[in-house]
């Protein structure tokens, strides 16, 4: 019972503490216009073009993989002109977004918690505070936002690079006409199917975003404590984004379908 009534008390205490940093993020230094732009611009280097190799390589493995079981499947009904609907649709309203917040997450997403984190614990965030310079506004705040405004156009870019390792498979190994296959892609996907999936990435960068800068700003214990807390933060983003994404399926289906 104890042990039940701890960890309800460190949950609670520590959805707290997680709100109020993001209050601090948020409503203290973002809405305040409080934003370092060379240290945004910085991070969106870092966290974005030196994500895009693996992002772009995750993509285009997924587009393969999806038009390879697509036509193994559908040839058997003489079916394969519906290879190029089901690549099209499910990368641009599930697998794109979410295969690329997951690799972000686990890229990206590591290395911000990690920085943040061992800046902690080697004193260095209370020496930028003794400095007379706000840690949030100098550490986090650049991080955050550009987390939340690099990937959005990582998954544009992971759908593109998908779309067309299905458009490979399915000219070269479907037989599908090239511009006929363009064309029947174009025709699948509607503004309300790339905007259905493209919400979804502004949520998952903000999740992301939150999660990875609070676990490194909060991290403790030392090197270890850096590991560990990592390791968390990509946890929490893989489970964050997985439940959230069935929640904005759902949302998304009943009020656009």
């Amino acid at each position: 019972m104890k042990t039940l009534i701890h960890s309800l008390t460190g949950f609670i205490k520590g959805t707290g503490d997680a709100l109020w940093f993001l209050g601090d993020v948020v409503l203290g230094n973002i809405l305040c216009f409080r934003v370092r732009i060379g240290e945004v611009l910085k991070q969106i280097y870092e966290q974005g073009v030196q994500s895009v190799v693996i992002i772009s390589l995750t993509a285009l493995a997924s587009g393969v993989v999806l038009a390879l079981q697509g036509y193994a499947a559908i040839s058997r009904f003489g079916a394969k002109e519906v290879v190029p609907l089901m690549v099209g649709l499910t990368l641009v309203r599930e697998l794109g977004p979410v295969f690329a917040a997951l690799v972000f997450s686990g890229k990206a997403g590591a290395r911000i918690t990690a920085e943040l984190g061992t800046m902690n614990v080697n004193d260095q965030i209370v020496a930028t505070r003794t400095m007379g310079v706000d840690p949030v506004e100098f550490l986090v705040v650049p991080r955050f936002l550009a987390t939340v405004l690099v990937l959005p156009i990582l998954t544009i870019l992971a759908e593109i690079i998908g779309i067309a390792g299905g458009y490979f498979i399915g000219v070269y190994e479907a037989h599908v006409p090239g511009q006929f296959y363009l064309n029947l892609t174009f025709e699948a996907i509607r503004w309300v199917d790339f905007f259905s999936g493209f919400i979804k990435v502004f949520f998952f960068s903000f999740f992301i975003a939150w999660i990875c800068c609070y676990q490194g700003y909060t991290t403790r214990g030392g090197s270890l404590g850096v590991g560990r807390f990592t390791t968390k933060a990509v946890a929490y983003s893989y489970i964050t984004i997985i439940i959230s994404n069935a929640f904005l399926t759902k949302f998304i289906l009943t009020l656009w379908g």
